[in-house]
């Protein structure tokens, strides 16, 4: 509780260059997010497009759901897929998503074990048609997907769930990067907010820096007990460079990029956001501030490797987190 309470701390957040969400809104998404060019974040379908133009890896589009009146359809969509995701094309924070990852004459089950029927999706699909888990409850679109086979390496740092990298650029610059793992008290979804742990990454290597589940210390997987002192993202300088990309692609200045690591496509785009949320700052355990402030005075028009190689110079930071054998030796 004393930790928590030093963090809210008016003095320590300003000396920690911690920014709150009206600084976020007005000087960086204000300035430097053109709203026009929302709508191609903001909906999934969008962006999944715009970034086939631009020859970014994403999950491979299995369908799309339009109208009510073709719900009945998913049924053959879905024949001859193994695993497959569905989610709503204007969704946020994670709602309305449904994995599926073993589909056949057997039925379809989620990564927990829990099975559904063909019913149970035609509902799910009609739900995300008027618009249940859409910003604002309008009217939507039913996005269907491949199922992502995540990266061996981290498979003992999740539970029932892909985990995703959040990383923030500002004006085209990897700022500062969080890894999100699924728990239990997620339900396997990589959602801070539920229980996911967030796993604060170091620009400049890829390795864990400190972890924090509920807004609490973590130093280890609760349901794995995996440490994440040892974590370590493949091929980081790749998901970074794509995250880099995403500035050229949509225009928009501060955005915040949601990868994951696919064992055989690599580094692929999820989602864009263009009102990132803040937590990134806490399992950093340090503010955007200074890093913006830094990038904001770099000129423009630079490449997007000299920016990567830029971020990675100057945004260095050594872990918090305790290594394996230590906590071993605590058990």
């Amino acid at each position: 509780m004393s930790w928590l309470k030093n963090w809210t701390l008016p003095s320590r957040l300003k000396a920690r260059g911690i920014i709150g969400m009206n600084r976020r809104n007005i000087y960086y998404i204000g300035r430097y997010n053109d709203r026009r060019l929302y709508p191609l974040v903001d909906d999934k379908l969008q962006t999944k497009l715009l970034a086939q133009t631009y020859r970014i890896t994403t999950p491979a589009l299995i369908g799309t759901v339009t109208t009510q009146f073709d719900v009945k359809r998913i049924a053959t969509m879905l024949d001859g897929h193994p695993g497959f995701v569905i989610k709503p094309a204007k969704g946020s924070g994670g709602k309305g998503i449904l994995v599926v990852d073993k589909a056949g004459p057997d039925g379809f089950f989620k990564p927990s074990g829990a099975e559904l029927t063909l019913t149970d999706i035609e509902r799910h699909v009609s739900n995300i048609l008027s618009g249940l888990y859409s910003l604002g409850g309008s009217p939507d679109v039913a996005v269907v997907e491949t199922l992502i086979n995540f990266e061996d390496s981290l498979m003992a740092y999740t539970y029932e769930g892909v985990p995703d990298i959040r990383v923030i650029v500002f004006k085209g610059y990897p700022v500062m990067a969080m890894m999100r793992l699924s728990t239990a008290a997620s339900d396997g979804k990589a959602n801070l907010h539920q229980g996911a742990v967030g796993v604060g990454i170091d620009i400049a290597s890829g390795h864990a820096l400190r972890g924090v589940q509920f807004d609490r210390p973590c130093q280890r997987h609760p349901d794995t007990g995996h440490g994440l002192a040892s974590l370590v993202v493949p091929q980081w300088d790749t998901l970074l460079s794509l995250a880099a990309s995403c500035y050229e692609m949509t225009g928009l200045g501060y955005l915040g990029t949601d990868m994951v690591l696919d064992r055989e496509h690599g580094p692929m785009l999820l989602e864009l956001n263009a009102r990132p949320g803040l937590a990134i700052q806490m399992t950093n355990g340090e503010g955007l501030r200074r890093r913006l402030d830094l990038v904001e005075n770099q000129p423009d028009n630079v490449p997007p490797a000299e920016r990567v190689a830029f971020a990675q110079r100057h945004f260095a930071r050594r872990s918090e987190l305790v290594e394996p054998a230590k906590l071993m030796n605590d058990a």
